[in-house]
């Protein structure tokens, strides 16, 4: 089977977020960019989830300690460097015909 002629535009939507829906939805001949939206779906899932839990840590710690919390919120500008970088990554190596496994969390991908 012949990839589709615009598979590197489809893998670099895959871990864009949301945008992940397009190439599950448009291109659905090409197993690769099938696995690469369903990756970036669980993804964004997880850090969403991820999110969620720091947030509500946060805010905990901050109205126990009032305050203090505050300073942790500080830690989030490096999760979403790190998250960045993830999509980033995975962008290159998809583009290169490769996988980028996050253990415990690319397994998703296979499952639905």
């Amino acid at each position: 089977m012949q990839p589709s002629p615009n598979r590197s535009v489809m893998i670099v939507l895959a871990y864009l977020w949301l945008l992940a829906l397009i190439p599950l939805l448009a291109d659905t001949h090409d197993p690769e960019v099938q696995w690469h939206a369903k990756h970036g779906l669980v993804l964004a899932a997880a850090e969403l989830a991820l999110l969620f839990v720091y947030i509500t840590l946060t805010s905990v710690v901050s109205l126990l300690t009032l305050g203090i919390g505050c300073v942790l919120s500080l830690f989030l500008i490096f999760g979403w460097v790190a998250v960045l970088a993830l999509h980033v990554a995975a962008i290159v190596k998809g583009l290169h015909g490769q996988r980028l496994l996050v253990p415990g969390i690319s397994a998703y991908a296979d499952r639905f």
